[in-house]
């Protein structure tokens, strides 16, 4: 074999390389262990091209079973250790770390706001003393959230909220910075709260705060570990799910401290909900499936902010777009943006995709399945996977075929296919790449909150959900003007009388949405 090697390097030029390469792949995959058996045994009687696809396909065997054995060891299950020789997290692999790093250093590229209140706090550290645990997307604009975190002085544990969402290379590159972090792509839903129970169950070190994405690990806290809640300076919840949670405790007269809603401050509705799904819906669709949209028939579910993006993406690709929505004010709003409101019923078995946005339960459920056309692709934008009644289709009449990553065809008795993404948990986040500009936004709203609640005097929040100040928002907005060639208007002192505000803002009323 080492002969082999070096008859292949001195004999393919660079530029075939690539193309040998992946044509002994697609072989390896069609011949098996038979046919590289068969490919060895008459080596000796063919010239060196020969040799070289049998090279590739026996390195390509090779590593291909050793990521295979590495990927039935759990990581709950694998001893691992940092630079420093810390031990205190569980990911995929921490030799991907240098990789990660890389992921996070081009994220900070688009993270302006982040990077100005690193270099804001060189000296103040506004967390020093806050103990901060979180369950957020684990990518690489979350990493810039939590360094920042950690910039500023606070101590970060981290589980994920989505299991698809995860990049482990960059949990490799967090754990190898001393960033106690519990995730993996593809967790079980055991392995999943075996991760949050591991960011909260520690000896001596108990959470002070709580950054939470859908509301998990408040409510772990909560049914586990009710003795830690007195400590709780306060909760920052991003999600529709998880603001629902929180009303749910607070109606209960369960909820332990105040807690502030980002997710509806308007920086937020404006810019994240509208914009990070405008620009990642057409990706995740064209990654898992390769559709053309041009002319598709596309049913949105909802017309809110997520909706609107996805709505404007679909309709500058020319889909003809149909919308489903309760709320008369979004619908009348979907109509005049110029989209044809339906129920779903009357279009289900017209449409070749749907597409839900609502953040509820059971907007779509097996009787619509039912009824789709051959082919359908059915994914969700929306935070929760609790929008497609995907349990439903855990029968075994259905045959569930894993095409790829996060692609499933559900196959009818009559031969019919669905085409399920990411099992109908959050299609941008696990199968797209994302715009970070975007979302550095929501993770300044996030940092600022902490902030805020942290350093709050004794008595001045109480144990109430708070909308995210305006005056805040505008902070967070000014900031990111900074990466244009923007210059703000100033009021004279004659407007600010006449409309009544102060010079400096707020400029907008604290009901305005």
């Amino acid at each position: 074999i080492p002969f082999l090697c070096i008859s292949f390097y001195s004999t393919i030029s660079c530029l075939n390389i690539q193309y040998f390469y992946h044509n002994a792949c697609s072989w390896f995959q069609k011949i098996g262990f038979c046919g590289i058996r068969f490919l060895i045994s008459v080596m000796h009687k063919t010239d060196v091209f020969t040799d070289c696809y049998c090279i590739v396909i026996l390195h390509f065997f090779l590593v291909h079973t050793q990521e295979s054995l590495e990927d039935e060891v759990s990581p709950r299950n694998k001893e691992q250790k940092n630079s420093d020789g810390s031990k205190d997290f569980c990911i995929k692999n921490i030799h991907q770390a240098a990789f990660g790093r890389r992921e996070i250093e081009i994220a900070e590229l688009e993270m302006p706001a982040l990077m100005i209140l690193r270099k804001a706090a060189q000296g103040e550290k506004p967390l020093v003393g806050a103990r901060i645990v979180g369950c957020t997307h684990i990518t690489a604009h979350t990493a810039v959230l939590m360094e920042t975190l950690s910039a500023l002085g606070a101590q970060c544990r981290w589980a994920a909220c989505n299991i698809y969402s995860i990049q482990n290379e960059v949990a490799a590159a967090l754990a190898e910075r001393g960033v106690p972090v519990f995730a993996w792509k593809g967790e079980s839903e055991d392995d999943y709260f075996w991760c949050i129970d591991s960011c909260v169950n520690v000896e001596g070190w108990e959470p002070n705060l709580i950054l939470d994405d859908g509301g998990d690990m408040t409510h772990w806290i909560y049914k586990k570990y009710p003795q830690l809640l007195k400590n709780i300076k306060g909760i920052v919840e991003e999600s529709v799910t998880g603001v629902h949670r929180l009303h749910q405790l607070y109606k209960t007269g369960k909820l332990c401290g105040p807690a502030i809603n980002v997710n509806e401050s308007v920086i937020k509705q404006k810019f994240d909900n509208f914009y990070f799904c405008k620009e990642s819906i057409l990706d995740g669709l064209k990654r898992t499936t390769d559709v053309t949209l041009s002319g598709k028939q596309v049913l949105v579910c909802g017309y809110g902010e997520v909706g609107k993006g996805c709505c404007a993406a679909l309709k500058g690709l020319r889909a003809i777009v149909y919308v489903t929505e309760v709320d008369p004010i979004c619908a009348l709003q979907a109509c005049m943006d110029g989209f044809q409101l339906a129920r779903l019923n009357e279009v289900i078995e017209m449409v070749d995709i749907v597409i839900t946005c609502t953040g509820n339960i059971n907007v779509v459920l097996r009787e619509h399945l039912e009824h789709m056309k051959n082919g359908c692709i059915v994914c969700n934008m929306g935070h929760s996977n609790t929008e497609i009644d995907v349990t439903s289709l855990m029968t075994p009449e259905l045959t569930w075929r894993r095409i790829r990553a996060h692609v499933d065809h559900i196959i009818w008795p009559d031969g019919k296919i669905i085409v399920l993404l990411a099992e109908g948990r959050l299609l941008n986040l696990s199968c797209s790449t994302v715009p970070v500009y975007v979302l550095s936004i929501t993770a300044t709203t996030q940092v600022l909150a902490l902030i805020e609640l942290f350093n709050a005097p004794e008595r001045g929040y109480k144990q109430d959900i708070y909308v995210f100040p305006r005056k805040m928002d505008e902070f967070v907005a000014a900031l990111h003007l900074q990466n244009f060639d923007a210059h703000l208007t100033e009021l004279t002192d004659e407007q600010v009388k006449y409309i009544g505000v102060n010079k400096n803002g707020p400029f907008k009323p604290s009901y305005y949405r």
